[in-house]
């Protein structure tokens, strides 16, 4: 293990934000931006966290992501909504239109949103939590060029798009399922590389297609379950990238124009659990699901069954008493970029 500095959540949102607001971003963005940031590391999904924030400077100056992006709806019904996102910065947009779908929800039973040409999302577990919140069910998932060998290939042909899924439960904690069609997500690839750690065998594969556990160069994922992860993959592309009339895998194998660097394509949406049943009652079966899940025997080696999201609570609960740990290379990371923007950096990175 290498050595680690514990670091606030208020300090690090506010170092963050103040990142982004010198990077361009107007204040009320950037502190979205850090709030999305900070609440995956505060979850222990650091691979989601503030180690994003060197690639996001550099993709600012490679002109991947906007600081100031001409957002618009170009289509929408009681149900849907169109967002061409004007490559934001994903929290930005995202944000906004899963509380479009969850208007939407309340008003017609249904919202399901499309979002084209934004960027990077975060953790996608936090959108869905905005509906679980209200009392609804979400659903987020996305899709990007590719960075995943499809079942029975060496080289990068799908993108191994996360999803995330959450409902409420009574007096439980919101189940949320928060995923990639990947073995491992790829910033698990980037926080084995902060760390200075390998990866395990059967993460990813090498520029070549080989079987690698040096994370540095780690360059095709590969997906989990194989054919399942593979084919859940394709079909996020079919509903989002191709229903949004923006493909990002066609191109690698046509060999169109090639996509914006960053380019992201994404779904978000909200399900009224009132339109088709007593939301208390809804609650009340979650629990009992939770806890019927959680008393079940055993296997050998367990010494508990954890249910969605379960992990990412608990972890919660003790970095917002102990702060959040960040590697020697994440600081360091940043302390190179607070240097470059001139900010100051937080006391713990000194």
């Amino acid at each position: 293990m290498t050595d680690e500095i514990r670091v606030g959540a208020e300090t690090l949102r506010e170092f963050a934000a103040q990142v982004f607001e010198r990077a361009g971003m107007p204040p009320e963005d950037a502190a979205t931006e850090a709030e999305v940031l900070v609440w995956a590391n505060l979850r222990g999904v650091d691979s989601h966290g503030v180690l994003r924030i060197p690639s996001y400077i550099q993709s600012i100056e490679a002109g991947g992501m906007n600081c100031r992006p001409d957002v618009r709806i170009e289509r929408e019904t009681p149900a849907t909504l169109l967002v061409e996102a004007d490559h934001a910065f994903g929290p930005v947009v995202t944000k906004m239109a899963m509380r479009r779908v969850i208007d939407k929800a309340r008003t017609v039973g249904i919202g399901w949103g499309l979002i084209r040409n934004t960027t990077h999302q975060g953790a996608m577990g936090y959108y869905a939590l905005m509906a679980a919140e209200e009392g609804l069910a979400g659903l987020t998932f996305v899709c990007n060029p590719p960075n995943m060998a499809p079942y029975g290939a060496r080289a990068a042909g799908v993108h191994n798009s996360p999803l995330a899924i959450a409902v409420p439960a009574k007096t439980h904690d919101a189940l949320v399922l928060d995923m990639a069609t990947s073995v491992a997500a790829g910033g698990k690839v980037s926080l084995a590389v902060d760390k200075g750690v390998p990866i395990p065998l059967g993460w990813a594969l090498d520029a070549d297609g080989n079987p690698t556990t040096d994370a540095t160069i780690a360059q095709i994922l590969l997906p989990a379950g194989g054919y399942k992860g593979s084919g859940l993959a394709m079909m996020f592309e079919c509903l989002s990238s191709l229903m949004a009339g923006n493909p990002l895998l066609e191109p690698t194998f046509v060999g169109g124009p090639p996509v914006r660097p960053g380019t992201q394509n994404s779904v978000v949406a909200a399900v009224d659990i009132g339109a088709f049943t007593d939301l208390e009652e809804y609650k009340a079966h979650v629990d009992c699901l939770i806890e019927g899940v959680k008393g079940l025997p055993m296997a050998e080696g367990f010494q508990e069954i954890l249910a969605p999201g379960e992990p990412e609570g608990r972890v919660r609960a003790e970095r917002e008493r102990d702060g959040i740990p960040l590697p020697a290379g994440t600081v360091a990371n940043l302390r190179e970029v607070a240097g470059k923007l001139g900010i100051p950096c937080p006391a713990e990175f000194l």
